[in-house]
């Protein structure tokens, strides 16, 4: 069995291996002519798999993406040649609410505000904003969430969402905005420029909008005219439209512009590379016998301990950037797009990214009785031990 995988999955030999020869590839250089003596195929969201791309695949019985979303998939081309499909719903979904949280605490240090002073509006309650909301909750912020889809399934079922409004209402009345949504190009609950010119152009002063979901739910050009105009709200991206080749005017302009990383967690990528694997070993018929644990090395900084003296906002700051600090990703895409070119810097901060872990993986020792900190920890998502 030969197995294609794109060269930025990791663990592909320890996970695959087993099951057959393991040839690698840049995820943009796999095209059709590479599938040609493929049996399965492991990608992640920069190779997009359509009818293009399979046209010399005779061999292929198995796609899998080692990503959340599937938008880069053409889940019909593949259902028409019966090439079973998986991808890992939620495998990177804790990095990302990591990303969301560190880049509203470096935006809130910047601008002077608190975060525990903001309403923070979540579009898009799945396997990565449902969480995120979880943890604002458990940290004592107030929230509100935005889904119609899955409002709607749940009033099917006679069921309610308490703390669900509709856009118009959550942009009206919340402060900071997140978005989390696929990329749903048609039909009732499209999402395709969802943050359109007017509903860009009508955001109150002062709004903080974040898009760590797909870059195509923003209308980037209406952004960048805001931010560039009245420049009177915020923005942390790190997804665009037209990625690698983003728009270089809207990435000087974001307070925070990051290379499509919030979900690069080591913990993350292996966890979608071990789904993928599991799936894979489904459709053979075989059990799997790689462990996630095995693909994941102790951490580097295991635990971090507080005295006293430290302002609660200043002790969240500490341990969230002792794990992941994003103004060294925003630092790193300036530095590369412009010495390489953005096309080219985008993908070099992606392909050589330093892996970081994950807020669970930090032990946060209080040596003073702090509880208002250890709620505010614990919500983040570190492990807390008091006294």
């Amino acid at each position: 069995m030969r197995i294609l995988v794109d060269a930025d999955v990791p663990a592909a030999e320890s996970c695959f291996g087993a099951l057959g020869e393991v040839v690698r590839l840049p995820g943009r250089q796999i095209d059709a002519a590479t599938l040609r003596d493929v049996d399965a195929l492991v990608v992640r969201s920069i190779t997009r798999v359509d009818a293009a791309l399979l046209t010399e695949a005779r061999r292929l019985r198995f796609v899998g993406t080692c990503t959340i979303g599937t938008d880069h998939v053409d889940l019909a081309a593949l259902a028409e040649r019966g090439i079973a499909f998986a991808s890992a719903p939620g495998c990177n979904a804790e990095a990302v609410v990591d990303y969301v949280l560190g880049s509203l605490a470096t935006l809130a240090e910047r601008q002077g505000w608190r975060l525990a002073e903001r309403r923070v509006g979540v579009v898009g309650a799945g396997n990565v904003g449902g969480r995120l909301l979880g943890r604002l909750v458990a940290m004592g912020i107030d929230c509100l969430a935005c889904d119609p889809p899955r409002v709607a399934a749940e009033s099917a079922a006679g069921q309610s969402l308490p703390g669900f409004v509709d856009l118009e209402t959550l942009i009206d009345e919340c402060d900071v905005l997140c978005l989390h949504t696929p990329l749903v190009r048609e039909g009732p609950h499209a999402t395709h420029h969802l943050l359109g010119a007017e509903v860009i152009a009508e955001l109150a002063p002062g709004t903080v909008l974040l898009n760590a979901g797909r870059g195509d739910c923003v209308d980037g050009q209406a952004l960048r005219q805001r931010l560039a105009g009245e420049g009177d709200i915020s923005a942390v991206l790190d997804v665009w439209e037209h990625e690698p080749a983003i728009d270089g005017a809207l990435r000087d302009l974001a307070e925070i512009a990051t290379p499509h990383i919030a979900g690069h967690s080591l913990d993350g990528k292996r966890r979608g590379t071990h789904m993928v694997y599991r799936a894979l070993c489904r459709e053979l018929g075989l059990s799997a016998r790689v462990g996630l644990d095995e693909l994941l090395p102790p951490p580097p900084l295991r635990r971090l301990e507080l005295g006293a003296g430290l302002a609660t906002d200043e002790a969240l700051r500490l341990c969230l950037r002792a794990v992941h600090d994003v103004r060294r990703d925003h630092d790193s895409l300036l530095r590369e797009s412009r010495r390489q070119g953005m096309a080219k810097g985008f993908d070099a901060c992606r392909a050589g990214y330093p892996l970081r872990r994950e807020f669970a993986t930090l032990e946060v020792a209080l040596t003073e009785a702090d509880e208002e900190l250890a709620v505010l920890l614990a919500g983040a998502g570190f492990r807390v031990i008091r006294g």
